[in-house]
Parts: C-alpha cells; sequence; structure tokens
C-alpha cells in the first residue's frame, strides 16, 4: 500500500471505493458490476431491459447505479432505438415573437410525447445550418424543423434535397416550416401556412373600405414568404379592378426599422396613399412610427394592416388589424407529423394551416 507522508510521519492513503468512483471522474459500467457483483453483460441487459435477468441480480445492479449515480450512455442507447431521439428546432433567430411560438408550439407537442426539444439558431448563416443540421444528424435527432422563409433558388433545392436524403440514412427527418417545400419523392415533410390567401384577405379588406391607394410594405421578392404575400396582395387589386401602381410597391426587410424607413421615405418623396399594408406585425409598428411623425393620424388619415397576430398587436393605439398565423399549431403539426410518418397513409407528408384576418381599429371606410 502507498503511503502520504505528512509532516514527519506517515499514513496510509486510503484505497477508492467503488462508491467514491463519482468524486473522481464519472462511474462506468465495469464500476457498476463490480459493485453489484456481476459482469458486465448482465449490467448491460438489466438496463436494457431486453434479455432475462433474475430479479436479485436486478436488484443489486439498480442499486449499484442509483449509488454511483451511473449514466447510461445516451449515443449507445440511441444506436440500438432504445431511446426516443430528442427533437431538434433550428431557426433565424430565437428573438423574432413570431418564431417564438413556433418554438412553443415544437416544444409543447415534444414533452407531450415524452421528448427533448432542443432549439439552435442559424443567425442566417447557412454553413451554420449545415452544421447543426449535422450535429443533429449525429446525435440521432428523431426530427429536425427548420423554420422560416428562404430564398426560391436551385441552390437553396439542392441543399435541402441533401439534408433530407442524409437525415432519412440516419432515421431521423427533416421538416420545413414555412420553408419552400421539395420537389416530390424526397424523405421531407412539409408543413406551410396560407400566406397568399392571408394577404388577399388583408387587401381586400382595405379595398373593401374604399382605398385604392395601398403602400405594400413587403419582404425582399425573392424571399418566399414574401413572394406569396404581395401574389395575394396583386390578387386582390385584380379582384377589384385596381391598376398596380409601382410606387406603391416597396420591397424590404421584415424589421421595424425597415418599415419605419420605407414609411417615412414615401412620404417624403411624396408619394399619395391612403392604406398601408405591412408585411408583418414588425413592419407595421414601424409604419406606425413614421406616420405619427408625420403627423398622421390612423385610421383618421391612414389605414394600417399587418400580418401575424404577434402579441402586442392587440394592445397597440388603435389595436392592429392584421392577418392571423397558426404559429403555434405549425410547431405542434411539424412534430407530429414527423413522428406519426409510418402510421399515415403515403403521400400525406405536406399540410397547409389556414390564416385568419383579424379585424381591429386600424382601418377606417376612406370617405
Amino acid at each position: 500500500m502507498t503511503e502520504q507522508t505528512t509532516g514527519g510521519g506517515t499514513r496510509p492513503r486510503p484505497k477508492r471505493r467503488h462508491g467514491d468512483a463519482g468524486k473522481d471522474k464519472p462511474s462506468t459500467i465495469r464500476d457498476v458490476a463490480a459493485k453489484a457483483g456481476v459482469s458486465v453483460a448482465t449490467v448491460s441487459r438489466t438496463l436494457a431491459g431486453n434479455y432475462p435477468v433474475s430479479e436479485g441480480a436486478r436488484a443489486r445492479v439498480m442499486a449499484a447505479v442509483e449509488s454511483l449515480h451511473y449514466v447510461v450512455n445516451v449515443h449507445a442507447k440511441a444506436l440500438s432505438g432504445r431511446v426516443a431521439g430528442p427533437i431538434a428546432l433550428v431557426i433565424r433567430d430565437i428573438t423574432g415573437p413570431s418564431l417564438a411560438h413556433v418554438a412553443a408550439g415544437v416544444e409543447q407537442e415534444a414533452a407531450a410525447r415524452g421528448r427533448l426539444s432542443l432549439v439552435c439558431a442559424t443567425h442566417g448563416d447557412p454553413a451554420r445550418e449545415d452544421d447543426l443540421v449535422q450535429l443533429m444528424r449525429e446525435q440521432h435527432a428523431a426530427a429536425v424543423v427548420l423554420v422560416g422563409g428562404a430564398e426560391l433558388n436551385d441552390a437553396y433545392h439542392e441543399r435541402m434535397a441533401q439534408y433530407a436524403t442524409a437525415l432519412d440514412s440516419a432515421g431521423s427527418r427533416l421538416v420545413l416550416v414555412g420553408r419552400p417545400p421539395l420537389p416530390a419523392g424526397l424523405p421531407a415533410t412539409i408543413v406551410e401556412y396560407d400566406n397568399r390567401g392571408g394577404a388577399f384577405q388583408a387587401s381586400s379588406h382595405l379595398l373593401a373600405a374604399g382605398h385604392r391607394r395601398i403602400l405594400f410594405l413587403g419582404a425582399e421578392r425573392e424571399i418566399n414568404t414574401g413572394v406569396q404575400r404581395r401574389t395575394g396582395h396583386l390578387d386582390a387589386l385584380r379582384a377589384h379592378g385596381v391598376s398596380y401602381a409601382e410606387e406603391l410597391d416597396l420591397p424590404g426587410a421584415y424589421t421595424r426599422s425597415s418599415g419605419y424607413v420605407r414609411t417615412r421615405d414615401a412620404l417624403r418623396a411624396g408619394v399619395e396613399f391612403t392604406a398601408v399594408f405591412a408585411g408583418t406585425d414588425m413592419v407595421a409598428l414601424g409604419a406606425l412610427a413614421a406616420l405619427r411623425e408625420a403627423g398622421l393620424d390612423v385610421p383618421g388619415d391612414v389605414s394600417v394592416v399587418g400580418f401575424d397576430d404577434v402579441p402586442f398587436a392587440a394592445d397597440l393605439t388603435p389595436a392592429l388589424t392584421t392577418v392571423r398565423v397558426p404559429y403555434e399549431d405549425l410547431g405542434r403539426s411539424a412534430v407530429r407529423l414527423a413522428l406519426e410518418r409510418e402510421e399515415r397513409v403515403a403521400g400525406d407528408d405536406h399540410v397547409v394551416l389556414s390564416t385568419q384576418l383579424v379585424i381591429r381599429q386600424s382601418v377606417r371606410p376612406r370617405p
């Protein structure tokens, strides 16, 4: 036995007991086997629950696991199919009010099904998205849910096809929420909402109130959600026999500051309009600020409609008329469809949820 010198004398160094294993390093399955007085194979069979083990041996193993605070190797369990994989949510920004509600829906549905949910942010970096999808594949996630608009181009479709194929080969599932759908045949689940129909309702509401000069504050036109909302707006103009005016069509970012700048610049340029259709409620918030700054009353001078129905929309002055998007239902549907895909008929992997116009006080009929 080794000895430890203390001052002028010596005393024996105590041996580490099996119960002390966790003090220096995590306990291993061999520590559990030694403490329980059984083989490593018996410990493995006991924890797996897929092989007969005597009640006495099982009791000793579980007592050893508890006393040693042994943690089962999650990766080994995942590879054997004995653990439910997590649901990974990959979004651009976790601070946006709309995406936060999608995350809430994902978490609620995952928790109800006994799954852990993970939230990852890309900050708009495609390389980071690539890394996160690969990481979730390695972590054996049951589903990887990508949320938010994307550019409509060949590069996007190629990347998503690679994601879908790679995740499927690992037993996972790619779910696209609010993103452009993929060609048929790829192993992916699509959850959309009716952008075009919602925009048609919003513009039609303004047109029915007598407004003919509507300032449209859409997104960059290559983003799929922006394209769909702009198409719905143009559909409404045609349905009401109103000519398209290019000076009223101002694309830009879906941010408060962009809504403010576009509205302010239109006013300074002398563009005539009696209503504003903002592509999101955040854009509408900026538009309202610019209108107030210019001394214009809403809805007395200018009517305003938004899109999303985020929580603060009803608390604005005036309360904002907007299009309600079922964001939490999008998150719940993403998890449900991904986990139940084997129980559904083939081809039932693309759903479109409806949107709804919520009429409040920010729109008034034009005299």
